[in-house]
């Protein structure tokens, strides 16, 4: 009889501890899960303010893909700041030919041409005030996020080809290496809409046919698709 009262005890001594622990597990779950770190965004890309000889012509895309810190900022982690690092990629297709005549970058608009495009590099910085409807363990659900994104270009080149010439370019100084916009992320589950819309001018203080300013915005839109 002592032995089956002492086993007894001691039986619910480690179901209590057990689930103590078990509590205690699923309270540090709760408390430090955080949301959409990695991220991979695809956009397509659409030039605001372009003056009227200059157009889109062909498929301008973009490609951005980092981290971002998600810092929550209440109890039930659904509302968040997030700063992060990344890299983006953004190609633009247009008629506008970037030419190099001593070391000094002209612009002019290009007729008879096969493909002309304009390219940068850039490392990113991505600042957002972060709302969703995600829980520790709910991989599916609403988010919206706001923000903005400042960007530094290391690298840009340009590249026409004509019928029968082909130029290229390598460092653009006229192209603004310090880029900043607004940024909107919103959607459910996997599939996100992303738009980003430049506050600041493509290129500085520059001009085409020696005269007509070149006042250019970028506006992105796309999917942002989010791994952790």
């Amino acid at each position: 009889m002592i032995r089956f009262v002492l086993f007894f005890f001691m039986s619910c001594g480690i179901t209590s501890a057990q689930t103590s622990n078990s509590l205690s597990y699923d309270s540090i779950k709760d408390n430090n899960y955080l949301e959409d770190q990695i991220y991979v965004g695809l956009s397509y890309i659409l030039m605001d303010k372009m003056p009227d000889s200059i157009s889109s012509n062909g498929f301008s895309n973009s490609l951005t893909l980092g981290f971002i810190k998600d810092i929550p900022l209440n109890n039930r982690r659904n509302i968040a700041f997030g700063v992060g690092l990344g890299y983006g990629r953004h190609t633009y297709y247009q008629n506008l030919k970037i030419t190099k005549i001593n070391d000094v970058i002209q612009f002019g608009v290009a007729n008879d041409f096969k493909s002309n495009k304009f390219s940068m590099h850039a490392i990113e910085v991505p600042i957002e005030l972060r709302w969703r409807t995600s829980t520790v363990d709910r991989y599916k659900f609403y988010r919206i996020y706001f923000g903005g994104k400042i960007s530094y270009a290391f690298a840009t080149n340009a590249k026409f080809k004509g019928d029968d010439n082909t130029i290229k370019i390598n460092g653009i100084d006229k192209l603004n290496k310090l880029q900043y916009g607004l940024t909107l992320s919103m959607g459910y589950g996997t599939f996100n809409l992303n738009a980003y819309y430049g506050l600041s001018d493509l290129f500085s203080n520059s001009s085409y046919l020696n005269s007509k300013p070149l006042n250019i915005k970028d506006f992105r839109v796309g999917l942002i698709f989010y791994i952790l």
